[in-house]
């Protein structure tokens, strides 16, 4: 049958025998009624093809049903890096469990996340956000928590005492194991591309890769410590530069498999044979890890559960008022060809 009108509420109570104030307590989920009374008023929305209006729904829940995703804004294309596309798609896998929408940032100016927060929250656009990094001396984590606004991250934060959602690996771990594996192969020394110098999963990685060299007797040389962004052209620049280093390092850790692939790019074009000349292990264990011209020793760092257990903790911090939960989540060294021979 074809409907002249568009369907209201009050179309809805009507048949329902109701209040237009009950419909609008169920549409809200309101305790206060009945079970019998929610099936009744749901049965008659599906009847007349009645849909609540997203924004009037959200307006009676004071909820959006949507949460934001900061992707970090750098000159960088984060969506060519295997480990944003993987953790996006865990999150996404959470927030369809739990019925939430995402909404992506789109700014592309570095240093604009912090923007981008504040006008989700002043625009109430969003019920709580994902960090998908974290910095010291973070002002985004800074202001979530000065508005106490449900928030959390995929990394840590140097404050243990923090009241902040975060899940994350354990970074000084498993660069510590990493570093270890280079040097069990024999390799004494072991230059290191990190990513950018600030975040704190960077920090991390150095202080596992400094322990591993200590414990094995072989000095730190600040002079085989590379920082920059993660994308293909920092591992392709470091590499011609370690290169020109003389001796020439034995073993390379890179904190990402799309900045080792371009350090193997620019070796293999040196003439510079891997693993015979120098050993590569690398972070994130993506598909193109199992399958370029040289196999990469990588570690998984589990991308999709990260994502998805940030997304059950901002659950949890919209819904239950969580704070200062922090999971952990294990990762595995895969080795291969890279760190063979």
């Amino acid at each position: 049958m074809k409907r002249n009108k568009q369907v209201t509420a009050d179309d809805v109570a009507k048949l329902a025998g109701v209040s237009p104030s009950t419909v609008s307590r169920v549409i809200s989920n309101s305790p206060r009624i009945s079970e019998a009374t929610r099936k009744k008023v749901l049965k008659c929305m599906d009847e007349l093809g009645y849909y609540p209006n997203a924004n009037a729904r959200s307006l009676a829940i004071k909820k959006t049903g949507t949460i934001g995703i900061i992707i970090p804004t750098t000159s960088e294309d984060y969506f060519s890096n295997p480990f944003f596309t993987e953790s996006i798609r865990g999150i996404i896998k959470g927030a369809s469990n739990s019925g939430y929408d995402l909404l992506l940032s789109t700014n592309t100016e570095k240093g604009e996340e912090l923007k981008i927060i504040q006008k989700f929250i002043k625009g109430s656009k969003v019920d709580g956000v994902i960090l998908m990094t974290s910095k010291v001396n973070d002002e985004c984590i800074k202001y979530l928590q000065m508005m106490d606004f449900p928030f959390s991250i995929i990394g840590s934060t140097n404050e243990k005492d923090e009241k902040i959602n975060q899940v994350d690996n354990d970074n000084y771990l498993a660069a510590y194991e990493l570093t270890n594996h280079i040097i069990n192969i024999g390799r004494k020394r072991i230059a290191m591309i990190v990513g950018d110098i600030d975040l704190i999963v960077s920090k991390k990685r150095v202080k596992g890769y400094k322990k591993a060299l200590m414990e094995a007797g072989i000095d730190f040389d600040e002079n085989l410590l590379f920082s920059g962004s993660f994308d293909e052209k920092t591992g392709y620049d470091y590499a011609r530069q370690i290169s020109k280093i003389k001796p020439l390092p034995d073993g390379l850790i890179v904190a990402d498999d799309l900045v080792a692939f371009g350090a193997v790019k620019a070796f293999e074009n040196l003439g510079i044979d891997i693993p015979r000349d120098i050993a590569i292990a690398s972070f994130n264990n993506s598909t193109l890890a199992k399958h370029s011209n040289v196999p990469l020793t990588s570690v998984d760092i589990n991308a999709i559960q990260l994502g998805r257990k940030a997304m059950d903790l901002l659950v949890d911090a919209i819904e239950k008022d969580v704070r200062g939960k922090k999971v952990t989540i294990p990762y595995t060294i895969y080795e291969r060809e890279s760190t063979r021979g």
